[in-house]
This record gives C-alpha cells, structure tokens and sequence, in this order.
C-alpha cells in the first residue's frame, strides 16, 4: 500500500504549478488518469484547506484526459448541505462536474461494524458497543474508476488530526459511525486526543478501513496548511496514497507547522470566526477546543462571531443543544443516561462535552444573529458584537499577542494551542 507522494517541510512553499506535476504524477504512477472519477472533498467550512484548489486540479487533469465523469461529494458529516454559492466559492467553475448531497442518514452501503470488544479496547473500558460502519452509497454503486479523498491534515477535537479514513467514515459516512465516534472521543477526555494520531477513535477508523474499506482502493490526497509571514495561506505539505502512513507522514508536518506551544497559560484570548465559514456553535466552538489547553484557570475567551445564526447544522442537533446546554461532562452524561434522545444522538451529547469549559474558563460570545437570551441559555455568556469589535478589530488585530496582553486567533480551525505542560512537551 504506497505512497505516491510525500513532499513537504515547515519552510516549504507548493506552488499551483507542482501541486498539478505531484497529483498528475501520482496519478500516471496508478496506471494513468481514470475516466470516472467521484471526488470527495470537504465543504465551504474547510475554505482554508486548499482542497478547493486540488479539487480543480484534478478536475483539469481529468478534463485533458477526455474523462467522462467527474462526480463530486463534499464530505459535508453532519454540516448543512452546500449551497451554490458555496460551491462556487470553494470549487471554483467546474462545468462537466456533478455534484451530489451526502445524507448521514439515509442513502448509505452498510459494511459491517466495528465490534464491542475492540471499542471497549481502545476507549480503556468506558464503552463497549459496536459500531456500524456505513458510506455515502455513491462509493460502492457507483461504478467509477477511482475514488479520491482530499482534504487537510490538521489538528481535530473528535479524532486527534484529521482526514485521512476519518474523511470517508466520518465525512461521508453513516450516522452510527458519527454519533459512536464522536461520543467515543468525548468520553476518552479530549485532551487526551487533540493534536496526537494514536487515539481511540483513529484506531477504530483504522479498524473500518482494513476489514471494509480498503477494498475500495481509495486514493487519498492531503495537504498540510499554514500561514506564511504575511498572512496569506500556503501549502506546506503534499501527500498522496491509500495507506495509514501516508496519513502518519503528514500529521508530523501537521503537527511542527499547526501547533503552538506555550510556556504559560493565557489569560484572555480573543477568536474571531469568519461568517463565510461558522454559522453555527457547532463549527464555531472551535474556538474553544482549539485553545483549551492554552487557557488559565478562570481566563476570559472572546469569541467574536458575526456569522453565527444558530447551534447546529443539524436541525436536531440545534435542538438537542438549546434543550441540554453545554454544561459539563457530569451533566452530560447524567443526561445521556437519563433521556433516550440524547443516547440516539450521541454526535450532540459529544459536542456538548466538547463546548464545555467544565468551569475552568468564561467563554463570551459576540453575535449578531443570535440573542443575549439565546447564547446565555446554552451555557455562555454574551455581548453585542458591534461593541466587542469596536474594542477588538480584527481588521487591525495581527495573530499572537497584542499590545494590550490579550492573545488574538483569527483561523481558529487551523490549529491547535496548548501548554507545553498540557501537552507533554
């Protein structure tokens, strides 16, 4: 099980023009540029993943062939399904491609499962049921030539890093496999996951990919993201192939270039959500698993969220959020013990443990869309966003630590910060 290509380093730049020599050259390596192909990339709200740009590589690299088919299934989860502008946006004109919605619910190929006694392995005794594994249909019926994943190789709050498996299993995968993962994560401690690949819930995607979806000879394309001097998104990292190493070798890359490590603890950080990007709690909570490690017992996180119209993507996921809140590990699992519409959606019961402080920290939101009475009966505390940005622009904020002592994020999804001490560095 190769790899086509690892090419990559801290102080690497890839340019378009090798972007498209790399992936054309690993696809001649596979016997040539198939004539059907399902692409699966993920949605608008991993904009800064470059997979846009990949996306359309592959798509030219097919239309030069003469190809003809070129089907594309982003890898939406649980996420609203993308609109057109958000296709345009991330894709790109993409004319001969066609585009189809996953539904984590219906239209999937069950596989098997996962069993319980290699959960109750791998999560140290804290669970001990099976897990369904199930894909997006499109993958097993669709009679193409190859499958390709692409996605980034990025610290993740549910898995440790993300994509490789965990972009099919996950991305477009079933709702057993999300719900149980997820929760997995939740209950295994998030800190004991976040920014490392052997985790609980890697190696139960690992098991589904060698006993079901290994005979799918997906190809898997990854790219490694990071912010150069500037500012400006480049591509630090390229690999390709259909392996777990593959994966492995670019999570070291992930992990020099995406992670920060700190020598104290920060005692107020402020994150600024881009509203093309988080319109939900859901995805925007990022902003608080991503620097949970790095926050001081009773410090201040302002999350500045212009965008923010309701808590999750899924209508009954938002429900669940706004009844339960996000109030702790104890209370969640009180309440996942208690109420059977939470133990059916175990996705939502994770996600409340994961957007807790536990009361280590305030979380501020800043919203617009959403009222004080909302975010304050989730667990949070609010305040009128034009006011918050008055006070912290960031159009003038630069990433790091500002002249007033306040620490400012603006990509939140694109990294991880955390004590060294928290760590283990």
């Amino acid at each position: 099980m190769p790899t086509y290509t690892a090419h990559g380093g801290k102080d690497t730049v890839i340019t378009t023009e090798e972007k498209r020599a790399r992936l054309h050259e690993a696809l001649l390596k596979l016997g040539g540029i198939p004539k059907k192909i399902l692409v699966i990339p993920p949605d608008i709200t991993r904009l800064h993943s470059n997979a846009g740009e990949l996306t359309q590589i592959l798509y030219d690299l097919w239309d030069a062939a003469n190809g003809t088919t070129f089907d594309i299934l982003p890898a939406i989860g649980t996420h609203a399904p993308m609109t057109a502008e958000q296709i345009a946006e991330m894709y790109g004109n993409l004319p001969k491609a066609t585009y189809h919605v996953h539904n984590w619910r219906t239209g999937l190929y069950h596989f098997g499962e996962v069993p319980s006694e290699f959960v109750q392995e791998v999560s140290g005794g804290k669970l001990d049921y099976s897990i369904p594994v199930a894909v997006n249909r499109h993958l097993v019926e669709g009679d193409y030539e190859l499958i390709i994943s692409v996605g980034q190789v990025i610290p993740h709050e549910v898995i440790g890093i993300a994509n490789g498996f965990k972009n099919i299993l996950v991305g477009a995968g079933g709702v057993e496999m999300i719900n149980k993962s997820h929760f997995l994560g939740a209950v295994d401690g998030m800190e004991r996951l976040m920014g490392r690949t052997d985790t609980s819930v890697r190696r139960v995607l690992n098991y589904a990919h060698t006993h079901y979806l290994k005979q799918l000879g997906i190809l898997y394309v990854m790219s490694v993201m990071d912010a150069d001097t500037t500012g400006e998104r480049v591509m630090r990292g390229l690999y390709v192939g259909d392996d777990a190493q593959t994966f492995e070798t670019a999570a070291e890359l992930s992990r020099i270039v995406n992670m920060t490590f700190l020598d104290e603890p920060l005692s107020k950080v402020v994150v600024y959500l881009d509203p093309i990007e988080f319109k939900s709690t859901w995805l925007g909570n990022k902003a608080i698993y991503r620097t949970r490690m790095a926050m001081a017992d009773d410090g201040e996180l302002i999350i500045i969220a212009p965008g923010l119209r309701e808590f999750g993507e899924d209508a009954e996921i938002d429900r669940l959020i706004r009844k339960y809140g996000y109030r702790g590990t104890p209370t969640t699992l009180k309440a996942v013990s208690e109420n059977p519409e939470l133990q059916e959606n175990l996705s939502a019961a994770a996600h409340l443990i994961h957007g807790s402080t536990e009361g280590r920290f305030k979380v501020t939101y800043a919203t617009e869309h959403l009222t004080q009475t909302e975010i304050e009966s989730v667990g949070y505390q609010w305040a009128p966003v034009s006011e918050v940005i008055a006070e912290y622009n960031p159009e003038t904020l630069t990433d790091g630590f500002n002249d007033s002592g306040f620490f400012y994020i603006s990509e939140p999804g694109q990294g991880l910060w955390a004590l060294r001490s928290r760590f283990g560095e």
